[in-house]
């Protein structure tokens, strides 16, 4: 989810959700490297557990970037051979590696030697014309052998001739059998399913056949739906019982952000859906998109736009 599921966005999924894994966006191992690794990497403490999802292809390197990693607290890191961005395909990391398990492997290994937290990789059934039943299951083994500790499998091809990065989210058709599959082959790895999950309805049928689910677009897109995650999937109560009840406890990281320079479209960019189908959901919308770009803009605004949403219930409610 690169350029989306920032630290910004992760502290406000944790507070619709105690127990899910968040996930960084992609990071090279570059930008790690020889970047400045506090703005890349810094998170707030209340994120965990989270992981930390890099792209490169070389082991020196990606096992360099795994420990700083770990050293910043990260409780997972994962290598992403799935992502099938262009800018990843000409920087040989991503989906493109599908093509290259061995390789694929080699970087799992040197991370594990590198680290003491799980080392995981997330991938796609198969790339261009590549045979998914053999792409797959090379893919899987290789990198059992060399150690990683679960397996995400989005459940489309990734057509790296041909379709853009946002064709392939959709276009490609999703083949969830193929993943279930792979877990009735390899029964003793745990095998994350991704890929058009929309709902958690459909995601209590996957986990009768897989170890878990990743939500990626559904999350980001109508983040409302996270409340439910403890209670349906976990057998736990939601950290809040609404999404208000959620922007409330948001409001003292905001302000602490705030404090520092952040400005408040850089946080408030992650809540465009937030009230998805709820009377008002547009005027809050709105305001935010109005009003959090301005210069000095601040936690009156986010609170302006709530108001909006209780307002035009209010008025519905009478009605």
């Amino acid at each position: 989810m690169m350029d989306w599921t920032d630290r910004h966005c992760r502290v406000f999924h944790r507070l619709l959700t105690r127990r899910a894994r968040l996930y960084t966006e992609m990071l090279t191992t570059g930008a790690i490297i020889h970047g400045d690794r506090a703005r890349l990497l810094g998170f707030d403490a209340s994120e965990h557990p989270v992981a930390l999802q890099l792209g490169g292809s070389d082991p020196g390197d990606l096992a360099i970037a795994a420990r700083i990693g770990e050293e910043f607290g990260y409780n997972e890191i994962n290598l992403n051979v799935g992502c099938p961005s262009d800018r990843v395909k000409d920087g040989r990391f991503g989906a493109c590696l599908m093509a290259e398990p061995k390789l694929v492997a080699a970087c799992v290994d040197a991370m594990k030697r590198a680290v003491s937290i799980p080392v995981t990789v997330k991938c796609r059934i198969g790339i261009d014309d590549q045979d998914p039943e053999v792409a797959l299951d090379t893919l899987a083994r290789d990198v059992v052998a060399a150690g990683s500790d679960a397996l995400i499998v989005h459940a489309r091809k990734a057509w790296l001739d041909g379709l853009s990065p946002k064709e392939n989210r959709d276009i490609p058709p999703l083949d969830y059998d193929r993943v279930y599959r792979l877990k009735q082959a390899l029964p003793d790895l745990p095998v994350i399913i991704n890929g058009g999950i929309g709902n958690l309805a459909d995601a209590k049928v996957h986990l009768l056949k897989v170890d878990g689910v990743m939500l990626g677009r559904a999350a980001y897109q109508e983040p409302w739906r996270l409340l439910t995650v403890d209670p349906d999937i976990f057998g736990e109560a939601a950290p809040h019982a609404t999404m208000k009840d959620a922007f409330v406890a948001m409001m003292p990281y905001i302000e602490r952000e705030l404090a520092r320079g952040t400005r408040l479209h850089a946080m408030t960019r992650h809540f465009v859906g937030a009230f998805h189908g709820v009377p008002g959901a547009r005027a809050f919308r709105r305001h935010l998109a109005e009003n959090g770009v301005r210069p000095g803009a601040g936690t009156d605004v986010l609170r302006d736009a709530i108001a909006r949403i209780e307002d035009r219930a209010a008025a519905s409610i009478a009605a």
